[in-house]
Protein backbone atom coordinates (compact mmCIF):
# COMPACT_ATOMS: atom_id res chain seq x y z
CA UNK A 1 0.00 0.00 0.00
CA UNK A 2 1.14 3.55 -0.65
CA UNK A 3 1.11 5.92 1.75
CA UNK A 4 -1.77 8.17 0.40
CA UNK A 5 -3.70 4.97 0.46
CA UNK A 6 -2.84 3.88 3.99
CA UNK A 7 -3.43 7.22 5.22
CA UNK A 8 -7.63 7.05 3.78
CA UNK A 9 -7.37 3.30 4.93
CA UNK A 10 -6.49 3.64 8.63
CA UNK A 11 -9.91 5.58 9.35
CA UNK A 12 -11.41 3.39 6.91
CA UNK A 13 -10.28 0.28 9.43
CA UNK A 14 -11.68 2.03 12.36
CA UNK A 15 -15.37 3.15 10.83
CA UNK A 16 -15.57 -1.47 10.28
CA UNK A 17 -14.70 -1.94 13.68
CA UNK A 18 -16.75 0.25 15.38
CA UNK A 19 -19.34 -1.23 13.33
CA UNK A 20 -18.80 -4.57 14.04
CA UNK A 21 -18.09 -3.82 17.61
CA UNK A 22 -21.86 -2.07 17.59
CA UNK A 23 -23.29 -5.12 16.05
CA UNK A 24 -21.69 -7.50 18.62
CA UNK A 25 -23.63 -5.33 21.44
CA UNK A 26 -26.77 -5.20 20.01
CA UNK A 27 -26.60 -9.04 19.17
CA UNK A 28 -25.41 -9.62 22.97
CA UNK A 29 -28.09 -7.01 24.29
CA UNK A 30 -30.60 -9.20 22.51
CA UNK A 31 -29.26 -12.23 23.50
CA UNK A 32 -29.68 -11.05 26.67
CA UNK A 33 -33.17 -10.07 26.74
CA UNK A 34 -34.39 -13.23 24.83
CA UNK A 35 -33.02 -15.24 27.99
CA UNK A 36 -34.47 -13.15 30.29
CA UNK A 37 -37.84 -13.57 29.12
CA UNK A 38 -37.36 -17.16 28.72
CA UNK A 39 -36.56 -17.80 31.99
CA UNK A 40 -39.63 -15.56 33.19
CA UNK A 41 -42.12 -18.03 30.83
CA UNK A 42 -39.77 -21.10 32.43
CA UNK A 43 -40.40 -19.57 35.90
CA UNK A 44 -43.81 -19.01 35.28
CA UNK A 45 -44.51 -22.63 34.49
CA UNK A 46 -42.94 -23.80 36.68
CA UNK A 47 -44.93 -21.20 39.35
CA UNK A 48 -48.01 -22.69 37.98
CA UNK A 49 -47.04 -25.62 38.79
CA UNK A 50 -45.63 -25.42 41.81
CA UNK A 51 -49.04 -24.11 43.01
CA UNK A 52 -51.14 -26.34 40.97
CA UNK A 53 -49.62 -29.70 40.86
CA UNK A 54 -47.38 -29.12 44.36
CA UNK A 55 -44.44 -29.67 42.93
CA UNK A 56 -41.15 -29.48 45.02
CA UNK A 57 -37.62 -30.64 45.10
CA UNK A 58 -37.64 -33.76 43.12
CA UNK A 59 -39.38 -32.40 39.86
CA UNK A 60 -37.75 -29.28 39.49
CA UNK A 61 -34.67 -31.75 39.81
CA UNK A 62 -35.85 -34.24 37.31
CA UNK A 63 -36.87 -30.92 34.86
CA UNK A 64 -33.27 -29.78 35.26
CA UNK A 65 -31.94 -33.10 34.40
CA UNK A 66 -34.07 -33.37 31.59
CA UNK A 67 -33.50 -30.31 30.21
CA UNK A 68 -29.80 -30.50 30.54
CA UNK A 69 -29.89 -34.04 28.17
CA UNK A 70 -32.28 -32.25 25.88
CA UNK A 71 -29.92 -29.45 25.37
CA UNK A 72 -26.76 -30.93 26.16
CA UNK A 73 -23.69 -27.88 26.81
CA UNK A 74 -26.39 -25.29 27.40
CA UNK A 75 -25.62 -23.88 30.95
CA UNK A 76 -28.38 -22.30 32.96
CA UNK A 77 -30.89 -24.80 33.44
CA UNK A 78 -29.60 -26.04 36.65
CA UNK A 79 -32.32 -26.76 39.27
CA UNK A 80 -31.05 -23.80 41.34
CA UNK A 81 -31.40 -21.16 38.12
CA UNK A 82 -34.98 -22.77 37.51
CA UNK A 83 -36.05 -22.03 41.11
CA UNK A 84 -34.36 -18.43 40.42
CA UNK A 85 -36.65 -18.45 37.37
CA UNK A 86 -39.50 -19.28 39.69
CA UNK A 87 -38.56 -16.53 42.37
CA UNK A 88 -37.83 -14.24 39.60
CA UNK A 89 -41.04 -14.62 38.04
CA UNK A 90 -43.35 -14.29 40.87
CA UNK A 91 -41.17 -11.49 42.44
CA UNK A 92 -41.78 -9.34 39.21
CA UNK A 93 -44.87 -10.62 38.11
CA UNK A 94 -46.88 -8.29 41.21
CA UNK A 95 -44.83 -5.63 40.34
CA UNK A 96 -45.50 -4.13 36.79
CA UNK A 97 -43.60 -1.02 37.23
CA UNK A 98 -40.59 -2.83 37.30
CA UNK A 99 -40.91 -5.44 34.70
CA UNK A 100 -39.90 -3.70 31.63
CA UNK A 101 -36.59 -3.12 33.46
CA UNK A 102 -35.61 -6.60 34.41
CA UNK A 103 -35.16 -7.26 30.37
CA UNK A 104 -32.81 -4.16 30.11
CA UNK A 105 -30.05 -5.89 32.09
CA UNK A 106 -28.47 -9.60 32.08
CA UNK A 107 -29.85 -12.71 33.85
CA UNK A 108 -26.60 -12.81 36.19
CA UNK A 109 -27.28 -9.14 37.25
CA UNK A 110 -30.99 -9.58 38.04
CA UNK A 111 -30.60 -12.51 40.37
CA UNK A 112 -28.06 -11.13 42.33
CA UNK A 113 -30.30 -7.41 42.74
CA UNK A 114 -33.57 -9.85 43.65
CA UNK A 115 -30.74 -11.90 46.13
CA UNK A 116 -29.41 -8.56 47.90
CA UNK A 117 -32.37 -6.33 47.74
CA UNK A 118 -35.46 -7.21 49.59
CA UNK A 119 -37.58 -4.05 49.26
CA UNK A 120 -38.79 -2.64 45.73
CA UNK A 121 -37.29 0.73 45.89
CA UNK A 122 -33.78 -0.55 46.35
CA UNK A 123 -34.58 -3.02 44.00
CA UNK A 124 -36.00 -0.65 41.53
CA UNK A 125 -32.54 2.09 42.42
CA UNK A 126 -30.05 -1.13 41.51
CA UNK A 127 -32.40 -1.95 38.52
CA UNK A 128 -31.15 1.47 37.13
CA UNK A 129 -28.32 1.54 37.92
CA UNK A 130 -27.02 -1.29 36.25
CA UNK A 131 -28.76 -0.36 32.80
Amino acid sequence: MQNNELLNYQPFLKEILSKIQMARYEMLKTVSKETVKLYWEIGKSVSEKVKSEKWGKSIVEHLSKDLQTEHPGIRGFSARNIWNMKNFYEFYAQNEKLQPLVAEIGWTQNCLILEKCKDSLHIEYYLRKTK
